[in-house]
């Protein structure tokens, strides 16, 4: 046995002891740091989420708005009842594409504070060589087949609006429902003054709110339908049912009628609004004397409905300076709003325009096309689908199907007249009242709708409004190559960094240029990859246009 004093064998047992309590393990001392980084982490996860919502949440919904616009009720009720659920991955697609041509038209807005239909001006009306001539070969042009795609749009949605209070009431005349449509969205429109470069919350709670009351409808009548999940499911995969004349000519429908031009004009016009900083009081406070309140009051009223427009300089863009000279939005703004402005038009798009759209034609698809003791002799129309449900689950759920067609209708007409504003004011500089611009966007569509409805009736309706989405997608590359081209270019999209240290800024990788004058810039032009999807769609519409112009020439389609 060895020989060990007993004191040391005991000291070095209390050291061991002693190393064990004072010296934890680096679990032990990372636990609490790893508390704090969740727990921090979590808080600013949270402040991010309340900011977005509270702040900009709703211009993405009010974008999409326009992908399940009574226009996309028809061709995707017709594409139902004719293929039943196999025309659904054109609807994703066409969803995928309005993604990123969206996403491309807020970023245009939120870095350069102008819309799309500014940017053409821009672009088109002082050429530095031939201006004349590329005024009247491209600009004048652009002009009127974006008057067109407006006044298509307007068809489409007073029509839709018009046949929603047409199943309501049934004794309402069609033209009257289309003049009452007409009416009350130039009520809800005369609210309101120029945005000034702010959102106007109360349009984008109203738009909110109706294309909840849409989707709410849908998952009650879906539910009520109960059709079978796997052929819906198999409807996302593409088939050899695409290449069907017929559905090619649904499918440019549908895209169409998905990717709408006048909400290309809508975004861009979106993304340019200041969502942080608090706006300036609009009309006198409490303390001042009566009679400044009745002039500020009466100002208002001159400022609605007074044709020329009272506005100062300062208030409007800067829509005369061309685009090398032209000074864009701060790198703060951009900051503040470019990543909450994409999010807000992803999450809107997949959560609302894709899902409503899937089930327009799930239900086409479901009563019409699976159901043998319904008639397919004849595309299902909105009166042929309000009927049947009609017939098979209810009244009650007939007057669901008849709200949710109203409110989408009311919604997309509200986004169109905004829409044609936003061209009248961007193409053609307009200096009038807002009202008054307003006022001649709805004549432009309320004219030929209550024609259409007065005298073709409800046969011709349906088939009218799918012949009026093929027309927008004939129009849609028109739009998507110089929207495409400008958030592209460097000249455009460029902004000025602030003086600070480049480790600083977080953006894009392209962050350290220095133009001719020395100062030190950011690009947020397009990446190749986003570029490249733009061109695709582009091309991939041309395509598909001219083969459908090609086979109805040929009486093929």
């Amino acid at each position: 046995m060895s020989s060990q004093d007993p004191s040391t064998m005991k000291d070095d047992r209390s050291d061991d002891d002693l190393s064990i309590i004072e010296q934890p393990s680096p679990q032990a001392l990372s636990r609490p740091s790893f508390r704090r980084k969740f727990i921090s982490t979590t808080s600013s996860a949270a402040r991010t989420v309340g900011v977005h919502f509270t702040k900009h949440a709703g211009a993405g919904v009010m974008a999409s708005v326009a992908y399940f616009d009574p226009g996309n009720w028809s061709v995707d009720l017709q594409a139902g009842s004719d293929y039943g659920y196999k025309l659904l991955f054109v609807v994703l697609l066409a969803g995928l594409g309005a993604i990123v041509l969206q996403a491309s038209t807020s970023r245009l807005g939120c870095v350069t504070g102008l819309d799309l239909a500014s940017h053409c001006r821009l672009l088109l009306h002082d050429h530095p060589r031939h201006p004349k001539l590329v005024r009247r070969l491209f600009l004048y042009p652009l002009y009127a087949l974006s008057e067109i795609a407006i006044i298509f749009t307007d068809l489409a949605e007073l029509l839709g609006s018009a046949i929603a209070l047409n199943l309501l009431f049934p004794r309402l005349p069609l033209w009257v429902g289309v003049l009452l449509t007409a009416l009350d969205v130039l009520i809800i429109l005369a609210m309101t003054d120029d945005n000034k470069g702010r959102p106007v919350r109360m349009f984008e709670v109203l738009i909110v709110v109706l294309v909840l009351a849409v989707l709410t409808c849908f998952i009650i009548l879906i539910v009520r339908v109960s059709p079978q999940w796997g052929p819906v499911f198999d409807g996302y995969i593409p088939s050899k049912a695409l290449l069907d004349p017929g559905a090619l000519y649904l499918s440019i429908g549908i895209l169409g009628a998905t990717v709408m031009p006048h909400a290309l004009f809508l975004g861009s016009s979106l993304g340019t609004l200041d969502r942080i900083s608090s706006p300036s009081p609009r009309l006198p406070g409490a303390g001042e004397s009566a009679i400044s309140r009745m002039r500020a009051i009466k100002k208002y009223i001159r400022s609605l409905f007074f044709w020329r427009s009272v506005t100062t300089d300062e208030d409007q863009p800067d829509r005369s300076t061309r685009h090398e000279f032209r000074q864009n939005n701060s790198y703060a703004f951009i900051k503040a709003h470019l990543n909450h402005g994409m999010v807000d038009i992803v999450l809107s798009l997949l959560g609302f325009a894709v899902p409503i759209n899937s089930a327009i034609l799930i239900l086409a698809g479901a009563v019409f096309f699976f159901d043998k003791a319904a008639d397919e002799s004849q595309p299902a129309g909105l009166f042929d689908v309000h009927d049947l449900i009609s017939k098979k689950l209810g009244k009650a759920a007939g007057v669901i199907f008849a709200l949710a067609l109203l409110c989408a209708g009311q919604s997309a007409s509200i986004t169109a007249t905004l829409a044609g504003q936003i061209v009248s004011e961007g193409f053609l500089e307009w200096k009038v009242s807002p009202f008054t611009r307003r006022l001649v966007t709805r004549m432009l569509g309320l004219i030929p709708s209550a024609l259409v409805a007065a005298l073709v009736g409800k046969q011709g309706i349906d088939t009218l409004l799918v012949a009026s989405q093929v027309a927008l997608s004939i129009v849609l590359p028109f739009v998507v190559f110089p929207l495409v081209y400008l958030t592209s270019s460097h000249t455009v999209m460029r902004v000025k960094l602030p003086s600070v240290s480049t480790a600083d800024v977080a953006g894009p990788s392209n962050l350290d240029q220095v133009d001719p004058k020395g100062d030190k810039e950011i690009n947020y032009r397009n990446s190749k990859i986003m570029m490249t999807l733009g061109y695709l769609i582009f091309a991939l519409v041309v395509v598909a246009n001219s083969y459908v112009l090609v086979s109805l020439m040929r009486g093929t389609t």
